[in-house]
């Protein structure tokens, strides 16, 4: 089953708080912290990932420690080091707020905060923060050019100490007895990097269900960061698929099995899918549609002409059976998303934290009329059925932000005899999200340093699809990632313009020319910082 429960911790940028000199802060005063008036911490932003995706999964409640350390201690100390990192003062002024409060909080803030995504290493094996010195000075030059706040991946492995990233090992043990607990494509072929969604309530996990460890491990979280929560962390984003993404792994790159811009393959073919298909069949009165899932659908690599069921005339997709499967695909996607969403929101009533989940960007062939890699994601969006509003809905359902890749992207970058349509898919997004009434972030899908990709992104944050967004703007934007690219000096100036632009928001009448000259003072005045963090982070 496909559950990913990425957890990230957005962080509050404001004045800089800082231990006394020579004293490196203890953990309870999270060092990683800047205020302004009236606002909240800035801390540090986590990603917790499930049996799904394996970037990380919870344990089953009583799955022994890793030695003498208790794994939710084990992460404590680690996002506690991160978080103790020393970090200097420098003189920049603050940015102005309207109301303070966070910027997904409910407090509306002038513009679009734009958060930061750390190095995948910034915290090492040991529960210590890795290259210090560049995490003081990247920490403190983000901050100086008006960057809102941090998010971080929190990897299952490093979590519970161990120094591999795929599923933990209790977890393979039971897949090792039960093959089907993987995802598996009509060839057979299984991919044990995910727990099939198809058995989120089956209690195959040492007597528990994939659910039920979701909701141990966010639950284990909530209580060891409770002094955190709402302050320093902000959002939890709770992932529940591939990269954090609610979909299928239908497009595994992994020994090259897929490669772009192909179709991708549906993921429905182990003993738990085939089952709640063939039920989903007898219920409709159609049987002989619940015996196996489409068989001419191509493979990974196809495009949807050279298959019979993508295909623009007669295509399997626009027929009686492949309107049903597409529903019942689709819908046991957003089921598993229901389930996750639910105990998250319980788990985590009360504290102050807002909820999100991040949703692909699946461009590529979206000018056909069967949008296949859409489709075999688990997104049931063609040419005439709207895949996001129903997704967008279940998140408005349970108070979640909808977070979307690809929002740097245009039509006219990607290959056209593919199709791809990055822009227009944006729109859709964006229509869907104001209609189902639910806040919409985004985030950059490849890392880009240009002035055209940032200029994209300024666009598409304003949220005008329908020309008509009525003051209504994205409510946050990620930014992947810090490296040292991004502290090169063009790309510093560029990165710098922007997130000063971000902050001015749509309805602000202003002149780009003076936004840009103050962007260039930050520029200045980080120079220091900018040149330190680039150098350190390359050793």
């Amino acid at each position: 089953m496909a559950m990913n429960l990425p957890h990230q911790i957005g962080a509050i940028s404001g004045a800089a708080l800082c231990a006394d000199a020579g004293e490196a802060p203890s953990s309870s005063t999270v060092t990683a912290v800047w205020r302004s008036p009236a606002t909240s911490n800035m801390g540090v932003s986590m990603t917790m990932n499930g049996p799904e995706n394996g970037r990380v999964s919870p344990s089953p409640p009583l799955t022994p420690p890793l030695g003498s350390v208790r794994p939710e201690i084990s992460l404590s100390l680690a996002a506690e080091a991160l978080m103790s990192a020393p970090i200097s003062t420098v003189d920049v002024p603050d940015r102005e707020y309207i109301a303070g409060g966070n910027a997904r909080g409910e407090e509306k803030q002038n513009g679009v905060p734009v958060y930061v995504m750390m190095p995948l290493d910034s915290v090492t094996w040991n529960h210590t923060v890795n290259r210090k010195k560049a995490m003081n000075a990247s920490l403190q030059a983000l901050r100086s050019a008006g960057v809102e706040g941090i998010m971080m991946d929190v990897w299952w492995g490093w979590w519970r100490g161990e120094t591999r990233i795929p599923l933990p090992n209790w977890v393979v043990e039971e897949i090792n007895k039960d093959h089907d607990l993987a995802y598996t494509d009509q060839w057979g072929r299984r991919n044990y990097e995910y727990i099939s969604l198809g058995c989120d309530t089956v209690p195959a996990l040492r007597g528990r269900t994939p659910v039920q460890c979701y909701s141990d491990f966010m639950r284990a979280f909530s209580k060891e960061f409770e002094h955190l929560l709402g302050d320093t962390i902000v959002e939890i984003q709770v992932g529940m698929g591939p990269a954090g993404e609610l979909r299928y792994p239908s497009y595994p790159e992994q020994n090259g099995t897929w490669r772009f811009p192909g179709i991708g393959a549906f993921q429905c073919y182990d003993k738990y899918m085939l089952s709640s298909l063939k039920s989903a069949a007898e219920g409709i009165g159609k049987p002989e549609w619940g015996a196996t899932g489409p068989t001419d659908a191509g493979n990974y690599n196809s495009w949807p002409e050279d298959t019979n069921f993508f295909k623009k005339e007669g295509g399997g997709w626009n027929s009686s059976y492949g309107q049903f499967f597409l529903s019942w695909y689709s819908q046991m996607l957003l089921n598993h998303g229901e389930r996750i969403l639910q105990s998250a929101k319980t788990i985590f009533e009360n504290k102050r934290v807002k909820l999100s989940a991040k949703i692909a960007g699946i461009h590529w062939h979206y000018g056909t009329r069967s949008h296949a890699p859409e489709l075999t994601a688990g997104y049931y969006n063609t040419r005439f059925h709207d895949g996001y509003l129903p997704i967008a809905q279940m998140l408005a359902r349970n108070g979640a932000i909808f977070n979307f890749t690809c929002i740097e992207m245009r039509d006219h970058e990607q290959p056209q005899d593919a199709l791809c349509a990055p822009e227009k898919l944006v729109r859709q997004v964006a229509l869907a999200t104001q209609e189902a009434g639910v806040p919409l972030a985004g985030e950059n899908a490849l890392p880009r340093y240009d002035g055209c990709a940032h200029e994209q992104i300024l666009q598409a944050s304003a949220l005008n699809a329908d020309g008509n967004s009525a003051g209504r703007e994205m409510c946050a934007f990620t930014y992947l990632r810090m490296n040292p690219d991004l502290f090169q000096p063009d790309n510093w100036r560029r990165f710098a313009d922007f997130v000063k632009k971000m902050g001015e928001g749509k309805d602000v009448q202003r002149c780009w020319e003076q936004v840009e000259r103050e962007a260039e003072h930050f520029v200045h005045v980080t120079r220091p910082l900018v040149q330190e963090a680039a150098v350190a982070l390359t050793h």
